[in-house]
């Protein structure tokens, strides 16, 4: 095998995940509820407005809205997302914040470290990419299932990346 083809064997892609919290309620539940939650505080504010408690007409929408605003808060926190990469010569980790900020942090295989932190119950509680002085909590948001499913597959790569 001649030089090149070495270095490009090196450089090509082992893994790739992309990390996504899992989010349960899409956007036409998300109005379903919506929809759910003012029309019952609507009828309920009116049935109080005619009995003449006209302030509760009012707190009745400011739970709705405040309902609302913690929903589109959800749905922001939900940007956040993390993009994993291994070959044989560089580990990329890609941390993305629902503000849009990004952090890359790179490592060398061969020096990395993947450490898993476990409960009898729940499964794996935290995951963490160790190497050069620095280390990398990631997959935070994942759920149990998620986290053992990449776990699993990031440790089968890694151990290709260093050739084992």
């Amino acid at each position: 095998m001649n030089p090149i083809d070495a270095a490009v064997r090196n450089e090509e892609e082992i893994f790739r995940a992309l990390l996504v919290p899992h989010r349960s309620l899409g956007q036409k539940g998300f109005l379903i509820v919506m929809a759910a939650i003012g029309g019952s505080s609507f009828l309920t504010g009116l049935f109080f407005l005619s009995l003449g408690a006209w302030p509760v007409f009012g707190f009745f929408g400011l739970d709705v809205l405040l309902v609302y605003l913690a929903f589109r808060m959800n749905y922001s926190a939900a940007k956040a997302h993390e993009e994993v990469s291994v070959s044989r010569i560089t580990l990329q980790i890609k941390q993305v914040a629902p503000s849009g900020r990004t952090k890359l942090h790179e490592f060398n295989p061969f020096w990395t470290r993947f450490s898993v932190a476990r409960h009898e119950e729940i499964g794996i509680t935290s995951m963490r990419v160790e190497g050069q002085g620095k280390a990398v909590t990631i997959g935070s948001f994942l759920n149990p299932d998620d986290r053992e499913s990449f776990a699993s597959a990031f440790t089968r790569a890694l151990a290709t990346a260093k050739g084992r």
